[in-house]
């Protein structure tokens, strides 16, 4: 032990001038680190503010709820987007029109076959006969592009027309 208080007091000034010069290191060091925490603080404090000064939780929260009405709505268009197919099944999709001279005593191409059908084929064929005298309408029902009624050549044309321009 006195070989060590005779070294520390024979060399005092160099343990001094060895511990200052620590002191020093770790006081640049500790200002390096307090100049590094105050960047990220303020980079932290920035983040947590947010766009138009709004605090990050709040717009977390802003754009949870708006992803919640965005899944609502994407619903709702999902829904009505089904209805709409099941509507279409049923309507008139398919149109075909022949017109023709019916009576040979008249002029012009004034009589006509008309064909209204769904996607299955279903619908109706209505046909107006046009004379000089009197005029007929006739409808007639159609199931997957056949009806039960006997068809003029017109009206089965008709009927072929609108099958062709399915959509």
């Amino acid at each position: 032990m006195e070989v060590l208080i005779k070294s520390l007091t024979q060399y005092t000034e160099y343990w001094l001038l060895g511990f200052t010069g620590m002191m020093v290191v770790l006081l640049v060091i500790f200002l390096i680190t307090i100049w590094q925490f105050s960047k990220v603080t303020k980079r932290y404090r920035t983040l947590m503010r947010g766009s138009e000064g709004k605090n990050l939780e709040e717009l977390l929260f802003a754009y949870a709820q708006d992803v919640r009405s965005a899944v609502e709505r994407t619903n709702r268009v999902e829904d009505r987007c089904q209805y709409l197919d099941k509507v279409a099944v049923q309507s008139i999709q398919q149109v075909g029109v022949v017109r023709f001279n019916a009576y040979d005593n008249t002029g012009s191409d004034l009589s006509f076959a008309v064909a209204l059908l769904d996607q299955k084929g279903d619908g109706v064929v209505i046909s107006s006969l046009y004379g000089r005298e009197e005029s007929r309408t006739y409808a007639k029902p159609i199931k997957q592009g056949h009806a039960t009624y006997a068809l003029t050549d017109e009206e089965l044309e008709a009927i072929t027309k609108a099958r062709a321009a399915r959509v």
